[in-house]
């Protein structure tokens, strides 16, 4: 993936070409570092998405973009509908090749006066921003970013701060009609040859140089100090046709897929080097970047809102793990818990034995066949009466306690199961949704606090969009992704006769198989449980037992935790995960 200088040039003359003299109708702000102008005129209507992020920085046309924003409007977002609202594209543009776009923005300000203000997007990886200024005097309005200068030595950039242009690259114009003997000066240097020319010529990234390797049938890994003539001349030609076709605004955008259907890459030209891929090709760049985005950012976001949630989780569940390792060492203190009370039980059969001032006395254990001689240590200030009793007392005492931490070890690895099932549930999870699920469902149980701006959100409405897949014998197969989806997929989606599965003893998703006429396969239930010991906590383990009985057989126990049941009349399978047969069988969403 490279948005790249190349990339954002076809973007820059699509949007010269789409959206210029259009009014921006509408600015909205998802993100802290991500903007959508909604843009209208010509009768037409287009939303411009403009984002700083650090994984993923990118401008382009963004006709789905649906994100909920914040209830409270970032003072950025304030800052942009004051000056730009109701304004008009004047122009887009780009320095050469340079990841620097220009938007210019014809404005009045409050005294009706005429106005130019411009939007500046710098695609820098973790240096990305989003700045905007007074065109005429440089001035900077506003930054999604604000950088102090104790941030960056270079340049600040502040409100009221005039704008400094990020530092030059010294690099070439790579459409500068370079010849065959300023390219061999140029890219002649003990170095790889593709990380010469992306670091030679601007615009270019890791991608469009191994693509010009690729075309010249050159191993990308070769020293430009190695290359024979014919392959610098081929090499040569290659950079040539792809620059030419540049120039000329000729852009061929494509994007790659695996053969899952996952997308691999994106590019302004043809990617010929991804051969045995499926590569689709595009009239619009824009409709590229929002195929390729839309699936890897959802993707970013989702990791870094979900990094907190799995932080707490594992606190959560070393501190339990913690807790039942002591308790069940002092339970194993408690081994002696019996032998109390028989020395007591002794003492009180042999008690006209004792005086007051013995330290210990020798009778016959009559508990044992063989009535061997036992002695028992007494407290000499102690009366015999006395020393029964303070037997019995630790007694008493050791078997309460015995008892206690049995419920209580009992109580903290039922919770451990309860949070092993939240992890393996956000190992399950594919979009926000799924994870709000969670978190509420956290909320709910008091692992997380409730946020007080989470009273006022909308309520958010589950979905129940279980896992699908189709055995070989065509038989259904449903699998939960979160405790809450797994109830409802065994409690209220199963029928009686359908068969529901779960890894014994295992924290894992509850699978349900569609019965055909109450008949199921014994092969749709041996991948099915294949399927559910992929989608548990025993992923990477062999030979795992899967129960599987009759939906009919399973039951939720009153104030159960979520996904939490109990079942009878069981069988089990030994099955292996097969990630290929997972995949093979599941429905694509």
């Amino acid at each position: 993936m490279a948005f790249d200088g190349l990339t954002i040039n076809s973007i820059v003359q699509e949007l010269q070409q789409k959206i210029t003299s259009l009014k921006i109708d509408k600015i909205s702000q998802a993100e802290k570092d991500e903007i959508l102008l909604s843009l209208r005129g010509n009768s037409k209507t287009y939303k411009l998405l403009i984002s700083a992020s650090p994984s993923f920085p990118r401008i382009y046309l963004a006709p789905s973009y649906k994100k909920e924003n914040p209830l409270k409007a970032p003072n950025f977002l304030m800052i942009l509908r004051k000056y730009i609202q109701g304004g008009r594209i004047l122009s887009v543009s780009q320095d050469s090749f340079d990841r620097v776009i220009y938007i210019d923005i014809d404005t009045f300000d409050e005294l009706k006066e005429q106005k130019v203000r411009r939007l500046i997007i710098e695609i820098m990886g973790r240096h990305s921003n989003i700045i905007l200024i007074d065109k005429q005097s440089n001035k900077i309005l506003d930054a999604a970013k604000r950088i102090p200068i104790s941030v960056s030595s270079f340049r600040e950039v502040l409100p009221a701060i005039t704008y400094k242009s990020p530092p030059e690259q010294e690099k070439s114009n790579p459409t500068d009609n370079i010849n065959l003997e300023d390219f061999i000066k140029l890219t002649y240097q003990k170095m790889p040859i593709y990380k010469v020319l992306y670091s030679k010529f601007s615009g270019l990234s890791p991608l469009i140089a191994k693509e010009i390797c690729y075309r010249s049938n050159i191993d990308i890994s070769s020293s430009a100090t190695e290359l024979s003539p014919i392959e610098v001349e081929r090499l040569h030609n290659s950079f040539s046709r792809i620059m030419s076709t540049i120039k000329s605004g000729d852009f061929e955008p494509c994007i790659v897929f695996d053969k899952l259907g996952f997308t691999v890459d994106f590019s302004c030209i043809y990617l010929s080097m991804y051969d045995g891929f499926e590569i689709k090709k595009e009239d619009s760049i824009s409709f590229i970047c929002e195929q390729y985005y839309n699936t890897r950012d959802s993707k970013d976001r989702l990791n870094q809102k979900s990094h907190d949630i799995r932080k707490i989780l594992k606190s959560k569940i070393s501190t339990l793990e913690n807790k039942i390792q002591k308790q069940s060492q002092e339970i194993n203190e408690t081994i002696c818990l019996e032998d109390y009370k028989k020395d007591a039980d002794l003492l009180t059969a042999y008690i006209y034995m004792i005086q007051k001032g013995m330290k210990n006395i020798e009778v016959d254990d009559f508990y044992d066949e063989n009535t061997p001689k036992t002695t028992i240590s007494l407290d000499e200030n102690l009366t015999p009466s006395e020393n029964i009793q303070k037997l019995y007392k630790k007694y008493n005492k050791m078997k309460s306690r015995k008892k206690e931490l049995s419920t209580q070890i009992s109580q903290a690895k039922e919770e451990l199961d309860y949070l092993y099932n939240l992890e393996l549930s956000i190992e399950n999870i594919s979009n926000i949704s799924d994870l709000e699920d969670i978190i509420i469902e956290m909320q709910a149980q008091g692992i997380v606090r409730k946020n007080k701006s989470d009273t006022k959100k909308k309520k958010h409405k589950s979905e129940f969009n279980p896992m699908k897949f189709i055995s070989d014998d065509e038989f259904e197969i449903y699998v939960g992704r979160n405790n809450n989806q797994n109830d409802y997929l065994t409690l209220k989606f199963a029928k009686s006769d359908d068969m529901w599965l779960h890894t014994k003893n295992i924290a894992g998703s509850h699978g349900i198989i569609k019965s055909k006429n109450g008949q199921i396969s014994e092969n749709s239930i041996k991948q099915a449980a294949i399927i559910c010991a992929f989608y548990s906590k025993a992923k990477f383990s062999q030979s795992i037992p899967i129960d599987y009985t009759l939906k009919k057989n399973v039951k939720k126990p009153n104030g159960a935790k979520p996904g939490m049941v109990i079942y009878e009349t069981n069988s089990t399978v030994y099955v292996t995960p097969d990630e290929e047969l997972v995949e093979r069988l599941r429905i694509k969403e």
